[in-house]
């Protein structure tokens, strides 16, 4: 073999291997694997809606193929704040990492729970919703929102409320918006705040409260263990995850409300990682896989990416700071 011809084959070889690597670190062709490995960053504890997210659509990236590998970190504390400073704060040494977030940014925001806001941040992409609900121990004497409205009417500090966000934030928004649509004093609301949904579900099942304010995704799970019934949900119509949860409106109460949750980036990511990200998401909801994940929570597709999912949360922002100033938060 000539020396020339062994250079050429050299080359070639490197040539693809070079393209190999390029190719499993982003996209291959065919449209299959977009990303080799995502570290999912969740605000909060185990159990809690953030938590759900960031591993069930870890387990639809990885299971389809779009996702080499998935791995997972509980960062709790501040109301979410201390994973957005860290993000922040460590941004260079973090474009591996995506961090589930929904609502409660605009809220904590709002509420000076942390200094930070979604502009601080990478847009990745809003992916789901999911409805809030309230839910009672399986053995309560409440049976539905007539009862649980009744009982907060004749003594509002009897009936306290519990949710896994800090109080003034989402599940305490959301119990307090409930009350108001059903006549009550939503400013009486007694709300005990644990760290995430699982620590809130335990308190409910202690007996520390009488009701828990939660995302959907969250109740289905312990209702089909038969620890608890949903008395409401906050959706227009029943959710086929769970048809025999009652919505808000068919009780008598006017109100409706849906979670959005989505995932954000360090700042400073380069375009091509952010676009890897981007088009993994994208590619998820035409997959079974994701199917499998969306239908056993309850969710709903809400998928926007970039200036829209900006254009998104500058839209909430607006409607839940004059929502909390009305009913007194702000």
């Amino acid at each position: 073999m000539s020396k020339r011809l062994f250079t050429r084959r050299a080359f070639a070889a490197a040539a693809v291997a070079a393209s190999t690597i390029m190719i499993s670190s982003f996209s291959y062709a065919g449209g299959h694997q977009k990303v080799d490995s995502i570290h999912f960053l969740i605000p909060g504890g185990a159990g809690g809606g953030w938590d759900g997210t960031a591993r069930g659509t870890g387990e639809a990236l990885t299971k389809s193929g779009l996702v080499g590998s998935a791995t997972y970190e509980n960062m709790s504390g501040g109301g979410g704040g201390k994973a957005i400073g860290y993000l922040i704060e460590n941004a260079k040494s973090n474009h591996g990492t995506l961090m589930v977030n929904s609502t409660p940014i605009v809220i904590r925001s709002l509420t000076k729970v942390f200094p930070q806001n979604f502009r601080d941040l990478t847009l990745v992409a809003g992916t789901i919703g999911d409805y809030a609900a309230l839910v009672v121990p399986s053995n309560s004497k409440i049976k539905n929102m007539s009862d649980l409205v009744a009982a907060y009417k004749a003594d509002p500090n009897g009936v306290a409320v519990g949710g896994g966000s800090v109080p003034g934030g989402m599940d305490h928004l959301v119990a307090a918006m409930v009350m108001q649509a059903a006549g009550a004093n939503p400013t009486d609301v007694k709300y005990v705040a644990y760290d995430a949904g699982g620590k809130a579900m335990a308190g409910l099942l202690s007996g520390e409260i009488k009701a828990l304010s939660t995302g959907f995704s969250e109740a289905v799970a312990m209702a089909k263990a038969g620890e608890v019934n949903i008395i409401g949900v906050t959706s227009n119509d029943r959710v086929s995850a769970y048809p025999n949860a009652k919505t808000m409106k068919e009780q008598g109460i006017n109100t409706s409300f849906v979670n959005w949750r989505g995932f954000f980036a360090a700042p400073g990511l380069p375009k091509d990682k952010l676009a890897a990200y981007q088009g993994a998401i994208a590619a998820m909801y035409k997959t079974a896989e994701w199917e499998a994940v969306r239908s056993r929570n309850g969710w709903e597709n809400i998928h926007n990416s970039g200036d829209q999912f900006r254009a998104f949360l500058e839209q909430q922002e607006k409607e839940i700071e004059g929502l909390m100033k009305k009913l007194g938060f702000l």
